[in-house]
């Protein structure tokens, strides 16, 4: 039973023996085991070094309460094994690496995979994203594979986005004005920022692409295709869209502000008025993603100018930036 956490069958029964009395003699020990005294000695040995006995005088022992000293025994063992995964796993990212780089020596064109067909794109994307330990950036625009827009697609995405946060993941998204046009997408990608994820806004992208622990991207074969992915492995091609990724994330502007006072800060909801009136939404376009009537927009816009003591929206955004809204 005990073998998992290193004490052999034959220790397990000293153990055992030990714990029947209050003090024991090694003679005593070694009728109860049926071995020698010299064999019982060394088991009781390697017990007291793993904590589980204790010599209390010439030839006696007593147990240390299983309680504490199997807790602790159990606490080390699983950290003994956490240790030797962790250094698993970077052996076994060494070997892929180095596999991955004999690949492209013999086989260039092992540097991508294409894939097609939806059902087998919406497997493999769902394969990275549980394989994600370190980074999750994403440049995001139209159309999706998912029902983004859609309540339970939205409940799945903030319920893995939680989990690579908690997870000490980077998590990374650049969106455009294509990327909030969807009913209740905005509110969405707001609540993310709010969980964690840094998120910013560009007013378009050329295409749509996700970075996985920098070591994999996705992106589309052509534009915007729903119908076939690309998968680009470590290699030159891949460190030129993770360069390209941190420049759109360089130019893009954040959805929520990382620094504000309390006292001068903008509301959630002028900062992201800000945000769409600096990406060049007109009145309607800020209406539907309010979810509010144009005439609504339209004064919510007015108040947030007459706080800026702004005569115009391109005043507006200079004088947002000036105050370090964005």
């Amino acid at each position: 039973m005990l073998e998992a956490v290193g004490v052999s069958a034959f220790d397990e029964g000293v153990y055992r023996a030990v714990l029947s009395g209050s003090r024991s003699a090694v003679r005593d020990l070694a009728d109860s085991a049926g071995a020698g005294v010299a064999r019982t000695g060394q088991a009781l040995r390697r017990l007291a070094t793993l904590g589980l006995v204790r010599r209390v005088g010439r030839g006696q022992w007593e147990a240390v309460s299983p309680r504490s000293a199997l807790s602790a025994l159990l606490h080390r063992r699983r950290s003994e094994v956490e240790t030797v995964f962790a250094g698993v796993e970077t052996e076994f990212a060494d070997l892929s690496r180095l596999h991955r780089a004999g690949q492209l020596r013999s086989d260039p064109g092992a540097l991508v995979e294409v894939l097609t067909g939806r059902e087998l794109m919406a497997q493999k994307v769902e394969e990275l994203s549980r394989s994600v330990t370190t980074h999750l950036w994403t440049l995001d625009k139209p159309p999706y594979l998912e029902a983004v827009g859609q309540p339970h697609f939205h409940e799945q995405e903030t319920a893995t986005t939680r989990d690579w946060l908690e997870r000490g993941v980077d998590v990374r998204g650049v969106y455009c004005l294509e990327s909030i046009e969807p009913p209740g997408r905005l509110e969405a990608i707001l609540n993310l920022a709010a969980l964690g994820e840094q998120s910013r806004l560009l007013p378009q992208l050329p295409f749509k692409a996700r970075i996985v622990d920098r070591r994999v991207a996705v992106v589309p074969l052509t534009g915007g295709s729903k119908e076939s992915i690309v998968l680009v492995h470590p290699s030159g091609l891949l460190d030129g869209l993770v360069e390209l990724f941190e420049a759109y994330w360089e130019r893009a502007e954040p959805l929520l502000s990382e620094e504000l006072g309390a006292a001068e800060g903008p509301s959630e909801e002028e900062l992201v008025l800000v945000r769409l009136l600096h990406a060049g939404y007109k009145d309607q376009a800020i209406a539907r993603q309010l979810e509010v009537s144009v005439r609504t927009a339209t004064r919510r816009v007015a108040a947030l100018m007459r706080r800026l003591d702004a005569g115009t929206r391109f005043q507006a955004g200079v004088k947002a930036r000036e105050r370090g809204w964005v």
